[in-house]
């Protein structure tokens, strides 16, 4: 049963960070509470269990097998001298791309070297940090994925990895990804700022008060805001409703508690009036 716990405890680590990610609805946030709730509940685990903890979050594993599977799919031909010399001709290009910020055509640069040397990690690390300026940064981490399969080594991919998380929000594995960097190159001051960014976002998403923050902030002064302040007044409630929700998942005991007091003033309250 030890396995089937750490696998448990893995996949509520795993749907506790999408709650996290900042892609879900409320309803879809409630879902996976729920979900979280049944799997604890049925191998009677909880988030205390650190020693049910495995080395790489679920994801990483997951994506690792995927990756180990298509480099075994790889032709077992090696490029010949020439196509090496000319990818690096292309990877040279698309660096210059990348200083003159044509980010797509670096894209463009890096796939056609990646096409002539499948094997090497620098290709695709680069193509990564090219689709990050682009924005898109699934497409980053999958390259990036692809480099660490093929250079477990590689600080870099680790870092740009992690880069491509925290722009997606995903702050737990953006971490992860960061501290691995720098296990790598541990002088990396780089690895280090980034580290420390994402430990200050995950600390102030998982922060009910700087969500909420957040959500007024963009109601009250958000592009469309008028002269008068508030644009749009179901946007403010809307943050309330989202506030009180997130409270009562993470802290029911303190909203019995308010709940209690409430009635207990109404009641005096009601009690007075009728003396």
């Amino acid at each position: 049963m030890a396995v089937e716990k750490r696998l448990a405890y893995s996949i509520v680590q795993f749907l506790r960070d999408q709650t996290h990610c900042g892609s879900l609805n409320s309803d879809e946030q409630e879902s996976l509470e729920v979900a979280v709730q049944c799997l604890e509940t049925t191998f009677k685990i909880s988030s205390s269990d650190y020693h049910l903890a495995t080395p790489q979050p679920l994801r990483e594993i997951f994506l690792n097998s995927l990756l180990k599977n298509d480099i075994v799919s790889l032709p077992e031909t090696f490029p010949s001298p020439e196509d090496i010399e000319r990818a690096e001709q292309l990877k040279n290009e698309g660096n210059n791309h990348m200083k003159e910020e044509n980010y797509s055509s670096a894209v463009d640069c890096y796939t056609k070297a990646i096409e002539l040397d499948q094997r090497n990690a620098v290709y695709y690390c680069n193509r990564a940090a090219a689709h990050s300026k682009l924005g898109n940064y699934t497409e980053a981490t999958g390259d990036c994925e692809r480099a660490i399969a093929i250079d477990p080594s590689y600080s870099k991919a680790y870092g740009r990895m992690g880069l491509a998380l925290t722009s997606m929000s995903k702050y737990p594995e953006a971490i992860s990804y960061f501290n691995k960097a720098l296990v790598l190159d541990p002088e990396n001051d780089t690895y280090k700022s980034n580290l420390k960014i994402a430990e200050q976002k995950q600390k102030e998403a998982s922060s009910p008060m700087a969500r909420m923050s957040g959500m007024m902030s963009n109601a009250v002064g958000g592009p469309a805001a008028g002269v008068g302040g508030l644009s749009d007044i179901s946007s403010l409630i809307e943050a309330g409703q989202q506030f009180a929700q997130q409270i009562q998942q993470q802290n029911p005991e303190l909203i019995e508690q308010l709940r209690n007091h409430i009635r207990s003033r109404s009641f005096s309250g009601s009690a007075e009036e009728h003396s």
